[in-house]
């Protein structure tokens, strides 16, 4: 069965295109964390992070010069912005298809808040 972002990247459900071409789509995320929330896509099915291939190199380094540009396009790249991958449950995935969330606009504050428990070992 086709995931969310696959019927996206063939345009069989609505989604805010920033940017398609052979290899990435890029959207706006529907529950933004920050003014800017796009997410990045392969267009070829790649469940998670653990399952991008060698062959994927090129596509997954696409990936990001996208990001890149649809920073500078967004008004957020001079200021700063967050690449985020996800990684199966624990990571905080919830969509099986690899993506990049591209997140700015706003001082986005540390990257993870220790726990209490870490904080007691470190």
């Amino acid at each position: 069965m086709p995931t969310l972002f696959e019927r996206i990247v063939n345009r069989e459900l609505p989604a805010d295109i920033v940017h398609q071409d052979e290899r990435v789509t890029a959207f706006r995320d529907i529950h933004p964390r920050a003014p800017v929330h796009l997410l990045i896509v392969p267009n070829k099915a790649i469940a998670t992070a653990n399952d991008i291939a060698d062959e994927d190199e090129a596509l997954v380094g696409h990936m990001f010069t996208v990001a890149r540009d649809l920073a500078k396009r967004e008004g957020i790249a001079e200021n700063g912005y967050r690449l985020i991958i996800n990684c199966n449950a624990h990571g905080g995935q919830e969509v099986y298809h690899l993506h990049v969330h591209l997140v700015g606009g706003t001082p986005l504050g540390p990257m993870i808040s220790p726990s209490k428990a870490l904080r007691e070992v470190l």
